[in-house]
């Protein structure tokens, strides 16, 4: 294998980690609350449709921030997993994660919601940022019940 064809594969392994770590930065970020740091992952002009409204989606970084300073209070945690990311280009890239949402509602319920994200990243000044964050729902608010009985 020679020396640039090596480069090349280093900067799109490079690459994969950063937008990895793009997609499970808005995780962190988001069952942290800190919506500024979070409308920063997403360029100006993106488009983000939530699993929860994929027919209503959000455009521009000011209509996303403003969604999410919206939001209620929650105690949520976002499980990213399953990220499969490809390269479009040096500066574009396509990833699909499925994520697992645990969270416990105002009533103290708890509740599983398993969906998927089809997300267009794209570089700006040297940063991955979504330019697409499209949500889907697969499995929808499953409250775990209490164990069935077993027999010894």
């Amino acid at each position: 294998m020679g020396c640039q064809s090596q480069d090349a594969n280093d900067r799109s392994a490079a690459d994969e980690r950063a937008i990895e770590t793009a997609i499970r930065r808005f995780a962190l970020l988001n069952d942290a609350g800190r919506w500024d740091e979070l409308a920063d992952l997403f360029t100006d002009d993106a488009v983000f449709a939530r699993p929860s409204a994929p027919d209503r989606p959000l455009v521009g970084r000011p209509q996303i921030l403003a969604a999410f300073r919206a939001r209620p209070p929650r105690l949520a945690r976002h499980l990213v997993c399953n990220t499969v990311v490809t390269m479009q280009g040096p500066d574009a890239a396509e990833a699909v994660s499925y994520s697992v949402l645990v969270g416990i509602e105002a009533d103290g319920a708890g509740t599983l919601s398993v969906g998927q994200f089809d997300d267009r990243l794209v570089r700006r000044d040297g940063l991955w940022k979504f330019a697409s964050r499209r949500g889907a729902t697969a499995i929808d608010r499953l409250v775990p019940g209490p164990c069935p009985a077993t027999s010894s």
